[in-house]
């Protein structure tokens, strides 16, 4: 798709404008309810979705499609990394009435390290087309070791915090209690940033690690850059009132991982595939309709077996229950 600089622009400002209008309402610090939350993430999709069919009858089917199948993927992937965000709220202890403000600007930064990602891989993939084949392989591993993860039933029950965010602390000190919604406070003399700021940076930083796999996730379905951008930044901008909506649900999704990992292997071997044929290798090349319905039929089959999973094992765990209160 040929996209000029003036439509980056006004994309760039338009992504601004919605992130500004979000910041606005929601501006002041309070407990987010389940139907706020729910109204806003259908708001969001029904933006996205807008955008996709703006790419269908301003540009072409297949930039369409390949922003559907990629804001589908970024968004299943985004919501396996609210795991994370909720060991890192329970980490700093955020106070419930602070955790959408820690969420928006959490997402701004990882917005922008995205971006930069993502002008990095499109730069490398213009004049290196082997680095798909590292693409693939990345993925194909990553799906294995989901499964492997999936499968020891191990959990992560603290977030550690990364060598960056420790460095930082050490350098500008941290307050010992929450300030509002102030990022740094003065103490003796001295400025400093509030536990609010770590977090911030906690979040943002940390999706540095889960645009490890999602980044090549993406150029595994489109290799434009402008795709690759509005798919990644849609399926950020909606993940804070997501995390509102289905905190409590997560657990439910026992078979997410399995899913994922069969998203990621799926795209890795697609990837492979692309390499081949990008080297004059006679290998059929999987079409974005098929991985549209691959990536959808996925994600339906994985969340109907977690729920009935977890129906089963609510059902298994309430004799128990009911003894101990007897």
């Amino acid at each position: 798709m040929d996209v000029s600089m003036t439509l980056w622009v006004l994309t760039i400002l338009g992504l601004c404008a919605l992130i500004a209008a979000d910041f606005f309402i929601g501006r002041k610090p309070h407990d987010v309810s389940v139907k706020e939350a729910g109204i806003w993430t259908v708001v969001w999709i029904v933006l996205a979705a807008l955008f996709g069919l703006g790419l269908l009858f301003f540009g072409n089917s297949q930039a369409s499609g390949e922003f559907f199948a990629g804001f589908i993927t970024e968004k299943s992937l985004s919501v396996d990394n609210l795991f994370v965000f909720i060991l890192i709220m329970a980490k700093f202890s955020v106070p419930s009435h602070l955790q959408q403000r820690v969420l928006l600007f959490g997402v701004l930064i990882a917005l922008v390290l995205r971006a930069i990602f993502i002008a990095a891989g499109a730069a490398v993939i213009a004049n290196f087309s082997w680095v798909f084949y590292i693409f693939g392989a990345f993925l194909i591993y990553t799906a294995w070791k989901l499964i492997q993860e999936a499968r020891s039933g191990d959990e992560e029950e603290e977030f550690e915090e990364n060598r960056l965010l420790k460095s930082v602390e050490k350098k500008f000190g941290v307050a010992d209690k929450y300030h509002g919604t102030k990022l740094f406070v003065r103490n003796n003399g001295k400025k400093i940033m509030t536990p609010l700021m770590v977090v911030m940076l906690a979040i943002g930083t940390t999706d540095v690690l889960f645009a490890m796999d999602s980044i090549p996730a993406i150029f595994g379905l489109t290799q434009d850059p402008y795709i690759v951008f509005t798919a990644n930044a849609f399926a950020l901008m909606g993940l804070r009132q997501l995390y509102f909506l289905i905190g409590g649900l997560l657990k439910k999704l026992v078979h997410l991982s399995y899913g994922l990992s069969v998203i990621l292997g799926f795209i890795g071997v697609k990837l492979v595939l692309h390499a081949l044929h990008e080297n004059g290798v006679n290998v059929p090349e999987i079409s974005i309709p098929v991985s549209l319905g691959v990536i959808c039929g996925v994600l339906v089959i994985t969340t109907v077996t977690s729920l009935i999973a977890a129906k089963k094992q609510a059902a298994a765990e309430q004799p128990e229950k009911d003894s101990i209160g007897a």
